[in-house]
Formats: structure tokens, sequence, C-alpha cells
């Protein structure tokens, strides 16, 4: 079969454009893209459909060839394409060559190492130079179109990898003066000078010989080291509030020839802008005023005296970039009033559409002043925004809706002002009017059968007032006062109730939510807004144990006959149980567990009422809290009992906590282990359980913590030891505890070792001036029945005096330092150790050691061998 024809090419764009994966994913989704080049060089199709298969390429780069191989093929193809075309003039020229640079861009082919891009970067760049680069391109009367876009190519490639042209500023500069296209050599120009300033750490460092280099027609042109595959992609588009925070630190000082060569290229870029469009303009003056730092302000001035009257939208931001990026250094406060007066009459022009009145105010709300008061990033109404200029941008009920609420936004500013501006009186008070416009609004919202927007600009209204001046009562009060007379008025407003309370802050959600309360259970029980009632109760009914909400729920239940009343009911009871619950509560449970007529719903209700008895209140909440994993069941019920399922069995888990040995020491006749516990994540109720296999060790028992976080040490957990017999052991260790999720699970630690040294005790000290009577009496007792040997304690670096203080100190009974110790050690249950160091050489000790028990012999020695390594 042919290559599709001029019809069949149009059905397959126009479902292409429809759903492009739909057709790529389909049986002919690997050919589109091959036979889309092929069909370019066909001589059956016009230029007009080989137009708009350029056009697609463009637009559907990534998708048509995905990877760099696929677009470096189909890159040298449209290339190939492109030098077969016939010398007269065409309307295919510009297109391929924007085509392209697109499919080599979006495919990640662009790179040295591609032949494409070696192939496509010397022919813009000589397009865009204006020289001859062979008759397959067109006559002379194409040329200056092709130079620009040729320019259009290479400002996006240089978008792409950023320094790319950091070897080409010099040719494109000598352009400008040349008659050449203004403005795409411009917007080139800048963005490329501004990328090979950032390259070299924004300084202006060698811009000098960058910007006087010559044309290069070979590599030279292209700077791949400063053009990194990774590189981030610049923002291009005016955005004051991060003007500043956008450049970075200088890394080295420019030479005067440097700073004089940079600000020439500035100015000469500057004093051709106003051939430019005005979106260009704007892109202009934002890469040269704040994407390049450290620019002398009186470069902009003339620029700001003839775009201080624009009406043009996008020359006004650009205005306001310039003065966030330099402020006082080139507005003056004459210039500074005379902008903010433009700003607010154009904001209240007639004339105007709605879209841009809201451009206007947001650039008041906004507005990047010269000496802001506050701190950094603080909203605050402008200093020079007088009472008469304030006036005029009043909020009224006439106006549109987002008019309205971007004129109250800077209402509510000018009322956290207020205190400091006691001259006015209370006819003339912003915080007054608020009250009346909020006033208006609720009086709106309040109409029965009224539009759903009125009410929705109510309740934005207010959140707007509640977030913007939640720490000022005298405005917080009568808000709280007027939302529960609106609740009152009409209930069907619940839903937008409940959506506010998720939004405001503690400031007015708590006041609020006692508010909406005291509404709902004044209201009669009987009346068809019984579900909206019931839908608030449940919002605003945690934490509520008093009989006058449970007295409600008693009363409605008799009214709630169908199955979503009493699936309403039923979710405040939930709310209330989730929250602890109460005898009150029990008693209301047992009720509805006999009287509803749904069995789903006394089955919940049974439910909920043995949880309430058999749960302790942590685990209740958790019980009754969402499950994540549990699926959509017919059965509500069934999928409440999932969910318990997973909060209430313990589960296996890797252990968040280490725990390690401190030193040891004695409580009354036992050993005692220190244990110090540190946890990755906050962890609850914790038990340590210990176990020593054999019969070493009689049962040891658990230690308990009640919580445990990062960061925060707790007190050494002491853990008594029960030897059978004085012996090193292993203790396993397990962890049971209780996740900030509600979950309870079972860790396995890793063992401890307690060593030979943990079991010492000391023995009970002798009467002073008797020390040396007792160690004999002890040492004779030993034999016949014990044991005695003589070892040899090397004592390494350090000296007898220091390695007995180090390690024997509590045990020492007669001390003749710095050459003799009688040191004495109770060995649990009943055993001992009695050492003799004396004559100490430089090397070691010799130790005369006797016990009543010779299996403690050969841990005695390996003990007294290792101390020098301790």
């Amino acid at each position: 079969m042919g290559p599709p024809g001029r019809d069949a090419w149009a059905q397959r764009l126009a479902a292409f454009r429809a759903s492009p994966a739909a057709l790529l994913d389909g049986p002919d989704g690997e050919r589109v893209g091959r036979e889309l080049l092929s069909d370019l060089r066909s001589e059956k199709l016009g230029e007009p459909t080989k137009a708009s298969l350029l056009a697609l390429s463009m637009e559907f780069a990534a998708q048509l060839w995905p990877d760099a191989a696929a677009a470096e093929a189909a890159a040298a193809s449209l290339l190939d394409t492109l030098v077969l075309l016939p010398p007269r003039p065409s309307a295919l020229r510009r297109p391929l060559l924007l085509a392209a640079t697109a499919v080599l861009a979006a495919g990640g082919a662009l790179g040295p190492t591609s032949g494409a891009s070696a192939r496509l970067l010397p022919l813009l760049l000589g397009l865009a130079c204006g020289r001859d680069v062979g008759r397959s391109f067109g006559p002379a009367s194409e040329q200056r179109a092709l130079q620009a876009a040729a320019c259009e190519c290479l400002r996006e490639l240089e978008s792409c990898r950023p320094g790319l042209l950091g070897g080409a500023l010099g040719p494109l500069r000598s352009l400008l003066g040349q008659g050449g296209p203004v403005q795409p050599l411009s917007l080139l120009l800048a963005l490329a000078l501004r990328h090979a300033l950032a390259a070299g750490g924004g300084s202006g460092a060698g811009v000098r010989s960058l910007l006087a280099a010559g044309v290069s027609s070979g590599a030279g042109a292209w700077d791949w080291t400063l053009a990194p595959a990774d590189a981030p992609l610049q923002p291009q588009a005016p955005c004051w509030p991060a003007a500043e925070g956008e450049q970075g630190p200088a890394e080295g000082e420019p030479s005067p020839e440097d700073t004089r060569e940079l600000r020439a290229t500035v100015a000469q870029l500057l004093d051709t802008s106003y051939l430019l469009t005005p979106a260009a303009q704007a892109q202009l003056l934002w890469l040269l005023g704040c994407g390049l730092r450290a620019q002398p302000p009186v470069l902009f001035k003339p620029q700001l005296v003839r775009l201080l009257g624009t009406a043009q939208l996008a020359l006004l931001h650009s205005v306001l970039a310039l003065k966030a990026a330099f402020g006082e250094a080139l507005f003056t406060a004459q210039d500074e009033a005379l902008l903010l007066r433009r700003l607010a009459l154009a904001a209240q022009h007639p004339s105007l559409p709605q879209p841009t009145h809201l451009f206007y105010l947001h650039c008041i709300l906004t507005f990047p002043e010269n000496w802001p008061l506050g701190p950094e990033g603080e909203e605050a109404a402008p200093l020079l925004l007088g009472p008469q200029l304030g006036r005029s941008l009043m909020p009224s009920l006439l106006h549109e809706p987002m008019a309205l609420l971007a004129r109250l936004h800077l209402l509510c500013l000018r009322c956290a002002e207020e205190e400091e501006e006691e001259e006015r009186g209370p006819a003339q008070s912003p915080r007054r009017y608020l009250e009346e416009l909020l006033a208006g609004l609720r009086g709106r919202a309040a109409l029965e059968g009224g539009p759903r927007a009125l009410a929705t600009l109510c309740f934005q209204a207010s959140y707007l007032v509640a977030s913007r001046l939640a720490g000022q009562p005298t405005v917080v009060t009568p808000l709280i006062h007027g939302l529960a007379q609106l609740y009152r008025a009409r209930p069907a407003l619940a839903p937008h109730f409940v959506d506010l309370l998720d939004q405001v802050g503690p400031e007015l959600r708590e006041p609020l939510r006692e508010a909406l309360r005291q509404e709902v259970v004044s209201q009669p029980v009987g009346s068809e807004a019984l579900r909206w009632h019931l839908q608030v109760l449940a919002k605003v009914a945690e934490g509520d144990t008093q009989n006058v909400t449970l007295g409600f729920l008693h009363a409605a239940a008799a009214h709630c006959t169908d199955w979503g009343l009493q699936q309403a009911l039923l979710r405040v009871c939930r709310v209330l149980l989730q929250s602890g619950g109460g005898a009150g509560l029990a008693d209301l449970l047992q009720a509805l567990a006999r009287q509803l007529e749904d069995p789903d719903g006394r089955d919940h209700a049974r439910l909920y009422y043995i949880l309430l008895a058999h749960l302790s209140g942590h685990k209740l909440a958790m019980a009754l809290g969402p499950s994540v994993a549990a699926p959509a069941l017919a059965s509500s019920l069934v999928a409440e009992n999932q969910g318990f399922t997973a909060t209430l069995m313990v589960q296996e888990a890797l252990a968040p906590i280490q725990l390690s040995l401190g030193p040891p020491r004695a409580k009354g006749s036992l050993p005692v282990l220190q244990l110090q516990a540190e946890a990755q994540e906050p962890v609850y109720s914790l038990e340590l359980r210990f176990h020593v296999d054999g019969q070493l060790y009689g049962r040891l028992g658990a230690v308990h913590v009640p919580c445990l976080a990062p960061g925060r040490p707790t007190h050494p957990l002491l853990l008594s030891l029960q030897p059978r017999c004085p012996a090193p052991a292993r203790l396993e260790v397990q962890a049971l505890y209780t996740t900030p999720a509600g979950l309870t699970c079972h860790a396995r630690l890793p063992p401890l070792a307690v060593s030979f040294a943990h079991l010492f005790l000391p023995f009970p000290q002798a009467p002073k001036g008797a020390e040396a009577d007792f160690f004999e009496e002890l040492w004779d007792s030993c034999l016949p029945k014990g044991a005695e040997s003589r070892v040899w304690c090397p004592l390494g670096p350090q000296s007898l005096e220091v390695l007995v203080a180090r390690h024997l100190a509590p045990f020492v009974v007669v001390a003749q330092p710095p050459a003799s110790y009688h040191i004495a050690v109770r060995l649990p249950p009943d055993s001992m150790l009695l050492l003799r160091l004396e004559a100490a050489g430089g090397a070691g000790v010799p130790v005369a050691l006797r016990t009543d028990d010779w299996a403690v012999l050969p841990l005695a020695g390996d003990y007294l061998r290792g101390l020098a390594a301790c």
C-alpha cells in the first residue's frame, strides 16, 4: 500500500490531535513518525499539507520520537529535506528549521556527539548572522524571515542548554546595528548573555573577551562545558517577588574593561527595545534588569521615563519587576506615588474588562515598596495608599465576585493597620465598613432559594477575613456571631459551614464550632432541616459530652425514620465515640440499638456500644479511624470490621528502636543493667521483654517506657538480673509498642551481651581502720574449699592506679597507691572473687586471686588479661 494522500493525512492529523496516545498505541503507531518524514519529500502532497505535518512534528515531537536515537534520526531527515528544497521561494524552510530544533530539544538528542546538532547549529548561526549558507536556502526575499527563525531556534536551544551560545556573543552583538531583525536578535543576545554570566559566577568577569570574539564557523562557537545536559532551565518570565533571590553570589570581581563592555551591551539592547512588541519588551527588561546582577540603575532610567505612562499590561508588569529589583535606587518617592496612583485609578476604570481590573488589584496587593516597614514576605497595604485612594478601592456588593474579593483583601490589610491610624472617625473606619459589607453578604446568602453563587461568595469572603484578621477579636467575634445567625436563617448552607471549618485556623474554628453547636441543639428536632443539623453536629461535636447535645440526639432519634437520617445520627455518635464518649453516650447507643428500624443502623449502634464498653480511649479512637486498606464493600459494617482487624491485632515490624548497655550498677544483692534506648520514630507504650536461654539466669522482668521519641533521650532503663551462677550471658530482646497510627507492633531487637564485669557487686563497707583485717578474713575463708591462682595482668599504656580507678574502684578494700591494691568482689548468687595487685612493673602487674567457686577462675583470668584493651 502506498503512502497516505492528502485526505488520508487530514483524517490522520485530526485523529492524532484528538487523541495522540490512542493513535500511537494502535497498529499504525510505529509508522506515523516514519511516514511523516517520508511524505515531507513526496511530490504528491502540497506545501499546505506538508506545513500541517511540520506543525504536528513540532507540537508532538516527544510523542513521535520519544528517545534520543529516534530524535537524532528524525532531525537528520528534516535537515536533509531542508537541503533538498529547490532554490525558489518556499513556505517550508522556516517550519523545517523550527521542526528540526524542536525534535532535537524534545528528544534529548542535543549534544556534542550528535551529528544532527553539528549540522543544525552552524546552519542556524550562519542564518542568524546573515551569511550565505548555500543556494538551497531560497532567494534574498526569504532571508530576513529565515534570519528571524534562526534566532528563535537558537534561543530555544539556549534555553534547553544554558550557556551553549557563550562563544557566539560577539557575532550576535555585532548584528544589532546591521539592520537585522531587532526583536529576535535582542532576545537571543540577552538570554545568551545572562546564561554566560551565570555560568561564570554572575560577576561579569571575562565578559569583554566573549563580547569581542569574532565569528567562528567551527565548533568554537558552542561551549558545551557551560551547557551540561542536566542544567536546570532558567525562568524567562517576569516574577518580581523573587527577582532578587534568583541572583547568585559573584565569584570574582570584574575588571573595569569587563564592566564597561557589559554596560555598553546592556545599554545597546535597551536603546533599541522600543522597537520590540510589548511582550518582547517585557521579557527583555526582565532578562536585563532582574536576570543580570549588579547593573547600574541609571541604565534603566530612560526606559522608566518611557514606560511609566504605558497602558500595556505586560510593560507595567516589567516596571514593577524593575521596581522590585532596584527599589529606591531607580524609583524616587514621586515615581512610586505616581505608579501607585495609576494602579489605583486604573483598577476602578469602568471601561476596562474584568481580568484587567483584577490585574491592577493584584499589582496593588503585591506592590514592591521602596521602604517596606514589616518583615520580608509579610502582607501589608502600600504605605502610600492613603485614605482617599483607599476609599476609592473599597469593595461593594455591586462588584463582580472576583473583584469584590480582591478589594476585600486590600480592605483587610488596611484594617490590620487601623490601630495606627487614630485620626479617622468611627464612621470612616475600614473595620466598620468591613462589618457592614460582611453583613450585606450574609443577608444575600440567607435568602431562601437564592443563587448558590451568593452563598459561595459570602463564605469566600468570610474565609478571607478570618485568614487575614485572625488575631483581631474585634473582627472575629462579630464574624462568628454573624455566621451563627446565617446558619439559623438558612440551615441548608451546612456543607458550606463544614468546608469553612476545615479551612480556617484555630482562632476562628473553635469559637465557631461552639456557636454552631449551640445553634444546632437549640433548633426543633422535628423540622425538615434535621439532616443539615446532624451534618453540622458531626463536624462540631468532637470532644463534646454535654447533656444538652446528647438530649438533642435522643430527641432526634425518634424522627430519623429513613436510612439517610439514621446514618447521619450514627455519624454524630461515632464522632462522640472517637473522643471518649461517656455514660450518656452508652445509654444513647443502647436505645438506638433497640429502636432503629434499619438493621444496618442497629448493628452499627450495637457495635459502637460494645467498643465503648471494652476499649480504652486511645484504642477506641484508632479503631474508629479511617482504614485506607479496607476495600469498598456493600455493608459499611463489614468495611469497618476490616479496619478494626488491622488496628486491634499485633503486627510484626522492623524494630525502630536501638538498645545499648550502659555502665553496670548494683541494687541490693542483685546486679542491675543500665539500658539506653533510642528511637528512629515515635513509639508509645513500649514494653521490652528479655529472655536468656538455658538455666543460667532466673526469669527477667519486662521494662516499660510510656513514650520514646527521636532526639529525646530517656533516663537509663534498669533491668535487674537474677544469675543462678556467675557467668556471662546473651539476652534475647523483644519489643512490643504502639505506633502513632495506633497499631500495636512486635519487633525483635539485636541481642545484648552481659559480660562477666556486669555481675560484679561490692561487699558492705568495713569499719574504718579494719579494712585490712576484713580483707584477710575473706582471703582465708576461700580455702580449702575454693581455689587460688596467679595471673599476669598487662597494663598497656596506663598505670596501675589508672586501671584500678577505671575498672575496679567500687570494689577496692585496701589501697596503697600506686603499687598495691586489695580488691573484693561479690558474685551472685553467693560467690566471691578476691584480688591482690602488688609490685606493678612497667608492662603489667602480677595478680594473686582467690575464690570460693573454682568455676570463676577462668572467667576472672580472661577478664584481667583483657583490662588493658578496654
